[in-house]
């Protein structure tokens, strides 16, 4: 809230400044003056609209981290606006009233085809975050549960279920539909372990390691196959 309040102070002060510049200076009041007071004061409304977008309130903090590419652009596009203003108003007396129409009807054009690239841009890298969060969760679980085994471990067969604790570290995170059958086998081996461990049975868990360890390592090939 303190820092839209403080957007808003900022937004103000910008028009009060411009609006200063145009009426306090001694300008040609031509229809370029005019021309060019309306887009200034344009660009400043619109970066109300462009910072709702960038930092809507109902977003994440890394949405809202994702959307500063996206402020940017209408940042550039104000001060860019503001100065040809400036300069139009200038020579308001002197220039032909397309001249500016022409420049800040591109710019204003290139500006919003900019925003909604930078927008679409955001809302890609937040899907392919999303996926790479979901792609990693079956790999992570399994990793957690092993390593919690570790430690119900006895000293006998603690190196075994250490050891593929590592192997489960080291191997690629990253799931995908055509892995979902070889780590549902994973998960069930490793609860499998689990019950082996608590009833202290060590033929068992020894047994499970190396099962566990040969379809991990199927599971890695078929990962590189899919890649």
């Amino acid at each position: 809230m303190k820092n839209q309040i403080r957007g808003w102070i900022v937004l103000v002060v910008l028009f009060i400044i411009d609006s200063v510049i145009a009426f306090a200076l001694p300008f040609a009041h031509t229809g370029v003056f005019w021309l060019s007071y309306i887009f200034s004061v344009i660009a400043i409304a619109v970066q109300v609209y462009v910072m709702q977008v960038a930092f809507c309130k109902e977003k994440s903090v890394k949405s809202k981290f994702y959307g500063f590419p996206v402020a940017n652009v209408g940042v550039i596009y104000m001060l860019v606006q503001l100065v040809l203003s400036l300069v139009f108003m200038a020579l308001a007396a002197k220039v032909p009233t397309w001249l500016p129409v022409v420049l800040y009807v591109i710019l204003l054009g290139a500006s919003a085809v900019g925003f909604i690239a930078a927008d679409a841009m955001r809302d890609e890298v937040e899907r392919q975050d999303v996926q790479l969060k979901k792609d990693v969760s079956a790999m992570r679980a399994l990793q957690s549960k092993v390593n919690g085994i570790v430690g119900l471990c006895g000293a006998d067969i603690r190196p075994e279920v250490m050891k593929l604790s590592e192997e489960l570290r080291y191997s690629d995170p990253v799931s995908s539909e055509a892995l979902a059958e070889i780590e549902a086998e994973l998960t069930a081996y490793a609860n499998e372990l689990q019950a082996a461990v608590v009833d202290g049975d060590s033929a068992s868990v020894r047994e499970l390691c190396r099962k566990i360890s040969v379809t991990l390592l199927e599971r890695n090939r078929l990962c590189k196959l899919n890649k």
